[in-house]
């Protein structure tokens, strides 16, 4: 017989979370309801937030999901860089500065309006992205952070932007071969999840290349939990 007393699960958001690396260790844990808001299931753009809900359709079930914006305990989210890289030098297309933040702008739409619910348990919330031209449009993030800094192997200046305890480092010095291979941006690639669909058109190599890294979750959900 369940308890009276239970507690209803902490409500996560994972927005634009891909296989949902960085949302991992709040859905192996008890106590989360974890939905990552992701292609090709949900489209970020067709949220609509209204009458005190996050309400998402899902392309795949093809049934509309309500979420009480209030419920809401965390947010993560982690728009596309491509427009904000600075590795974007030989693409054949101009940067789309407009285009790149309409989704960085429904990120944070969906974010706001869950906090300023008046009943709002949002605890915190985060925006990712590879240090770039975002931090034009959004200002210095309180957290600049390479994954070894967190015990992974290779390197890649990220930006953190949000309101959250900042995650504890735990450093690892790279061997000389991984360095090399970040050098030249071949490092090893974690797998993609047994569960994750790709979207149609997608490139499963950048796919895994843009997966959180583990240890970064881990450490970031020890802060945030």
């Amino acid at each position: 017989m369940k308890s009276e007393s239970a507690e209803a699960p902490k409500i996560i958001l994972d927005l634009c979370g891909g296989t949902g690396a960085w949302s991992k260790p709040y859905t192996t844990r008890g106590g989360y309801s974890v939905t990552v808001v992701t292609l090709p299931r949900y489209n970020m753009f067709d949220i609509r937030l209204e009458g005190g809900f996050v309400k998402l359709w899902d392309n795949i079930d093809k049934k509309e999901i309500e979420i009480r914006a209030s419920e809401v305990y965390g947010i993560l989210a982690a728009p596309t860089c491509t427009m904000f890289s600075l590795a974007r030098t030989t693409a054949k297309t101009e940067r789309d500065f407009e285009g790149g933040l309409k989704l960085v702008q429904k990120c944070l739409s969906v974010i706001w309006y869950c906090r300023q619910q008046q009943a709002s348990k949002l605890k915190f919330w985060a925006l990712e992205n590879p240090m770039g031209y975002l931090r034009q449009f959004l200002g210095r993030p309180p957290l600049v952070f390479s994954p070894n800094d967190y015990g992974d192997n290779y390197t890649k200046k990220t930006d953190l932007w949000g309101f959250y305890n900042i995650p504890t480092m735990r450093r690892r010095e790279l061997t000389e071969e991984e360095k090399l291979k970040c050098a030249i941006n071949n490092r090893d690639l974690p797998q993609l999840p047994d569960d994750y669909i790709m979207p149609e058109g997608w490139n499963a190599k950048a796919a895994r290349r843009s997966m959180t890294s583990a240890h970064f979750a881990e450490a970031f959900y020890k802060a945030n939990k």
